[in-house]
C-alpha cells in the first residue's frame, strides 16, 4: 500500500541550511525536493567526481587479470583516488598498446627478420624493394619469371612476397616499419608492464571497500549540495525555504529531531497536486517484488500500489510458464547460492521464492526434469491432487491451455474491480458510474456464467439475471458515464468504448496462452533431452555409455533451465504490465520516495 506522506516547509535564515541538511541526513527520513541533475558548477564537478569514483570501481573489477599474476603493493600519497585513477589510466593504455604491439607482431611475421642495412643498400643502388600480400587465388605463378620476385610466406590463404625493382604487382603494401626482432622486443616489454600493472590492479582489488566508500562519500555530499540548491529564497535572500516530505509513521521522530535543533517548521498532509513521492508500505513477501513495479514506474500519491498483485501473480504466472517441480528445486538453490555472491545477495529471497513457487505448480503439473511423475507409483495415494488431463470435460483441450485462459479471465476481472474501486475512490461513486457499468457487466457476467455452468442456478434464474446486469450496465456505460456531459455524447462515446472494450478483451484473454505455450514448450524441449539420453544409454549395461548420458540430460537441462527462466521472466512481467495495468488504468506518475541520508 503507498504510505500516507507529511508535507514539511522549513523556514531558516540563509546560510543555515547547510546545517539542517546535514542534521536531516544523519536522520534519513525525509525527502527533501531536489534536483536531479547539475545546477552549477559546485553539483558539476560533484557529479564528475561520482562518475570518476564510479569508472575506477567498474575498471578494477572487470580488469583482466592473468592466473598467477602476484599482488604489486601499491604506494600513495595522500589520495588512493588518485593513485588508483593512476594506476588504471596506465593500465588501459599499457594494455591498449600491447594490443597495437601484438597486432603488428602478427603481421610482420610473414616477413620473418629481415636485413634494414641490406634493404636501404639495395634502395640507394636504384633497387628498390616492394612487399606484397595477395590473396591465393589472385596470385599467378608465372610471374616468377618475369620478374624479380620472391615469395616469402603462405598464410591464412594470401601469398607474402617481395618484387625488386622499379615495377610493382597487385596487392602492395608498405613497408614494415620495424624488423619482427624490434617488434618482439617492443612487445615484450609492455607485456612486463602490464604484468607489473596487474600486480598493482591486484592491490587495488584489496582495497576497493576503501574506494566504494570514497564513491557513498561522494554521493551523499551531492545529495546534499542538490537539496540545498532547491533552497528557495525570499526577503531579498535574507530567508530561504526547504520542502521536504516523510511517511506520517515517522512523524514522531522526525518532530522531536526539528523541535530539539529549534528549527521553524510548518506540517501538513501531503496533497496529490503537490506531488509528494511514493512510499510503499507492504509485508516482507511483497516488497520482494517492489522492484518490478520500479521497472514500470511508481504510481500516483492518489493512484493504488500494484506491488501485492504483482506479487501474487507473478509468482503464479512465472511458476506457470517454468511448470517442473525439478527446475524450481534447482531455483532454489541458485537463490541459496546468490546469498553467498556479492552484489546479487539482495536477489536471493526473490528467487528462491519463484524456486518455491515453481515446485509447487511444477509438482501440480505433475512434472520433474520433464517426467511425468503422476505415473510413479509413489505418488499413487495422492494422484487425485494431480492437475488431470482434461478440465470440466473439454476434452478436446489440454487442461493447462484451459487453467492459463481461466487465470487470465481473473485476472483481468480483478484488474476491472481495482479500476472501479480506485476510481470511486478518487472521484466518487456518481462520477465513476460508466466504470461500474462495465465491471459489473464483464466480472458479473463471468461470475454468473461460472455458477450457471455449475448447475447451481437454472437457466431461467440465469437468463433473468443476465438481462438485469445487461441494462443496469447499459445505464451506466451509455447514459451516466459522464454527468456533465450531454447524454447523446456520452451514448457516441459508449459505442465507441464498446468497440475498443470488446475487441480488446478478446485479445487480452487470448495472451494469456502464452502461459501454456511457454511451460509446453519447456516440457518437451526437456522430455527431447532425456529421450535422446535414455537411447544413448540404452539399457543401462554399459557403464561407458553412463558417461554421454549424464552430460546429455545435464547440459541439456541447465540449458532448457535457462531458456526457461527467461522467458518466466519477461511474458509474465509482459502480462502485468500490459494487461493488468491496461485494464485497471493504472498509471505510473508518481515519484520515488527518497530520503536525505548518508547512504
Amino acid at each position: 500500500m503507498i504510505s500516507p506522506m507529511t508535507k514539511y516547509d522549513f523556514i531558516l535564515l540563509n546560510g543555515e541550511q547547510e546545517g539542517l541538511l546535514e542534521q536531516l541526513q544523519e536522520l534519513g527520513l525525509v525527502d527533501i525536493t531536489r534536483g536531479s541533475k547539475p545546477v552549477d558548477d559546485q553539483s558539476r564537478r560533484l557529479v564528475a567526481e561520482v562518475d570518476l569514483l564510479d569508472g575506477m570501481i567498474k575498471g578494477i573489477k572487470s580488469a583482466d587479470i592473468p592466473e598467477g599474476t602476484a599482488v604489486q603493493p601499491l604506494q600513495f600519497g595522500d589520495s588512493l583516488a588518485d593513485a588508483a585513477g593512476d594506476i588504471l589510466m596506465k593500465y588501459n593504455e599499457t594494455a591498449g598498446a600491447l594490443a597495437a604491439a601484438e597486432k603488428q607482431l602478427a603481421a610482420l611475421r610473414p616477413w620473418g627478420d629481415y636485413s634494414r642495412e641490406t634493404v636501404a643498400k639495395l634502395e640507394a643502388a636504384g633497387v628498390p624493394l616492394h612487399f606484397h600480400r595477395l590473396a591465393a587465388k589472385q596470385f599467378k605463378a608465372e610471374w616468377a619469371g618475369e620478374y624479380a620476385l620472391s615469395v616469402i610466406a603462405e598464410e591464412k590463404g594470401n601469398v607474402c612476397f617481395v618484387v625488386a625493382g622499379k615495377d610493382a604487382l597487385p596487392g602492395e603494401i608498405a613497408k614494415p616499419s620495424q624488423t619482427l626482432a624490434e617488434a618482439e622486443t617492443a612487445a615484450a616489454a609492455l607485456r612486463d608492464r602490464k604484468q607489473l600493472l596487474s600486480g598493482h590492479i591486484l592491490s587495488l582489488r584489496e582495497r576497493l571497500s576503501e574506494i566504494e566508500a570514497l564513491r557513498a562519500e561522494a554521493l551523499s555530499k551531492l545529495d546534499l549540495y542538490l537539496a540545498g540548491a532547491s533552497a528557495a529564497k525570499a526577503a531579498e535572500d535574507h530567508i530561504v525555504t526547504l520542502e521536504g516530505f516523510a511517511p506520517v509513521a515517522d512523524e514522531a521522530a522526525i518532530t522531536a529531531k526539528l523541535d530539539e535543533l529549534g528549527v521553524l517548521y510548518l506540517k501538513e498532509a501531503a496533497k496529490v497536486e503537490e506531488n509528494p513521492p511514493i512510499s510503499f508500505k507492504n509485508n516482507a513477501f511483497v516488497r520482494l517484488f517492489e522492484p518490478l513495479t520500479d521497472m514500470y514506474g511508481r504510481p500516483a500519491y492518489n493512484g493504488f500500489d500494484p506491488t501485492p498483485f504483482i506479487a501474487v501473480f507473478f509468482l503464479l504466472f512465472f511458476a506457470f510458464c517454468m511448470g517442473d517441480a525439478g527446475y524450481g528445486l534447482l531455483l532454489m538453490l541458485v537463490g541459496l547460492g546468490l546469498r553467498k555472491v556479492e552484489g546479487f545477495k539482495d536477489l536471493s529471497p526473490l528467487v528462491v521464492t519463484l524456486g518455491a513457487g515453481t515446485t509447487l505448480v511444477g509438482f501440480f503439473f505433475h512434472t520433474f526434469f520433464s517426467m511425468n511423475i503422476a505415473t510413479w507409483s509413489i505418488f499413487a495415494p495422492i494422484r487425485g491432487i494431480f492437475l488431470p488431463d482434461h478440465l470440466f470435460g473439454l476434452s478436446n483441450f489440454d487442461a493447462a491451455m484451459v487453467l492459463a485462459i481461466l487465470i487470465g479471465v481473473v485476472h483481468i476481472c480483478l484488474a476491472l474491480i481495482v479500476k472501479t474501486v480506485a476510481a470511486t475512490r478518487v472521484k466518487g461513486f456518481m462520477h465513476s458510474l460508466g466504470t461500474w457499468g462495465w465491471t459489473l457487466l464483464i466480472v458479473g457476467g463471468v461470475v454468473v456464467g461460472g455458477i450457471a455452468l455449475a448447475g447451481v442456478i437454472s437457466a431461467a434464474v440465469t437468463k433473468w439475471i443476465v438481462i438485469i446486469l445487461g441494462v443496469v450496465s447499459a445505464l451506466g456505460i451509455f447514459i451516466f458515464s459522464d454527468l456533465d456531459r450531454n447524454p447523446l455524447v456520452n451514448i457516441g462515446s459508449g459505442l465507441w468504448e464498446t468497440y475498443n472494450t470488446v475487441t480488446g478483451l478478446l485479445g487480452d484473454v487470448l495472451s494469456y496462452l502464452r502461459l501454456y505455450a511457454l511451460g509446453l514448450a519447456g516440457a518437451k524441449l526437456g522430455e527431447a533431452f532425456n529421450a535422446i539420453g535414455t537411447m544413448i544409454l540404452g539399457d543401462g549395461s554399459s557403464v561407458a555409455l553412463w558417461i554421454p548420458f549424464i552430460l546429455i540430460v545435464v547440459i541439456g537441462h541447465t540449458l532448457n533451465l535457462a531458456m526457461c527462466a527467461l522467458g518466466a521472466f519477461v511474458h509474465p512481467l509482459r502480462l502485468n504490465f500490459l494487461e493488468f495495468f491496461k485494464n485497471s488504468g493504472y498509471e505510473a506518475v508518481g515519484r520515488k520516495f527518497n530520503p536525505l541520508s548518508k547512504q
